[in-house]
């Protein structure tokens, strides 16, 4: 499964707002350093703003952070809602002609949800702990070393 470039973005936004900062980030700056359009990026701020996941303020001062509360979202649930309803593999447009006796798009389709349960196991709160270094080991050093 690939993630689409509009979750792709969304995500990063998110890693890249979740730095503690004294002053909102700004669509430039984010822009700039993710190497983004920023056309592209008000249309990620706008959904992600509308979801709440992000706090939009205009004018002077203004700008963008992250709401706390989405540190206890799911990730799976969060790139389910980036990602859309769009099907792994699309078997009406155009008609596949195996339609009628495929076994593959089950299989597809559980490969997705296993991938998403997985996500599920995170919170963004967790990813952003691993993106600051901050990974704390399921295992005591004494357990490590018996492994």
């Amino acid at each position: 499964m690939q993630l689409n470039k509009f979750t792709d973005y969304a995500l990063r936004l998110v890693l890249y707002v979740s730095k503690p900062k004294d002053t909102p980030y700004t669509i430039a700056e984010i822009a700039k350093d993710l190497q983004v359009s920023e056309n592209h990026l008000v249309k990620i701020v706008h959904f992600m703003a509308k979801q709440n996941w992000l706090i939009t303020t205009r004018g002077k001062g203004g700008g963008i952070r992250l709401d706390p509360n989405v540190y206890t979202c799911q990730l799976g649930a969060m790139v389910r809602i980036l990602q859309g309803e769009a099907p792994i593999v699309e078997c009406n447009t155009p008609p596949c002609v195996l339609r009628s006796r495929c076994g593959l798009k089950g299989i597809l389709d559980d490969a997705v949800e296993r991938f998403y349960q997985v996500l599920d196991q995170y919170t963004i709160a967790d990813v952003v702990a691993r993106s600051q270094g901050a990974v704390k080991s399921q295992h005591s050093p004494i357990e490590l070393i018996q492994l």
